[in-house]
């Protein structure tokens, strides 16, 4: 999988984007949302995306962590560059891979992973890539 989404993203001229588990359901039904917002706080790896408005409101920032988060430019500069982002996550699972036209791919482990907090699965990987991706200096 990691391969094909290399493959596909090579062409692409992206600020951003991500590959990993994601949950489909209704947003906005009463009677998914509550369930939803469960499944969630489980399962911190599992991404919740709202397709229709998602790009209006990314712009070239980045979206949650994921098992893969591709990075362009600005985003990877604002990140420190390859380097610097490699400097900041020590996650023994997590690697950094420059890529062509200064972009890179940030993955957090061997496959994407959902967590599960009941178990104690937090994913320490995600959540250090959330903390160092948070702390860029960029306005919301």
């Amino acid at each position: 999988m990691r391969n094909l989404a290399l493959e596909l993203a090579a062409p692409l001229p992206f600020c951003s984007g991500q590959a990993g588990l994601s949950f489909h359901a209704m947003h906005g039904c009463p009677e998914t949302e509550e369930t939803l917002s469960q499944l969630c706080l489980r399962y911190p790896g599992m991404d919740v995306l709202s397709l229709r408005t998602l790009s209006w409101k990314l712009g070239t920032r980045v979206k949650g962590p994921a098992w893969l988060t591709f990075l362009g430019q600005p985003v990877l500069r604002e990140l420190g560059g390859a380097d610097g982002l490699r400097a900041r996550l020590s996650s023994p699972s997590t690697t950094i891979q420059r890529l062509e036209k200064e972009r890179a791919i940030v993955t957090l482990c061997t496959w994407p992973e959902a967590g599960n907090t009941g178990m104690g699965h937090h994913l320490p990987g995600y959540r250090e890539f959330a903390r160092v991706r948070e702390s860029r200096s960029v306005p919301r």
